[in-house]
């Protein structure tokens, strides 16, 4: 995995880990701010594929990252 993709997979994380801490404020403030669910709500197999592809990102960082050490 070259630079540009750990930089791309990186960023994936970062937003993935944005809409995860919204889905938790959402909770204490009684509402829905998960934005994968607002976006693809209406097609939920896309909305699986979406997390699907943000955990593919989390190994592959992980594992990218473990080899460079």
């Amino acid at each position: 995995m070259g630079s540009a993709e750990l930089k791309w997979g990186v960023w994936t994380l970062v937003v993935a880990g944005v809409v995860w801490g919204l889905v938790g404020l959402g909770y204490f403030l009684n509402t829905n701010l998960n934005v994968v669910n607002l976006i693809f709500g209406s097609w939920p197999v896309v909305e699986n594929i979406v997390y699907i592809i943000v955990g593919v990102c989390a190994l592959s960082v992980a594992y990218f990252t473990m080899q460079k050490k």
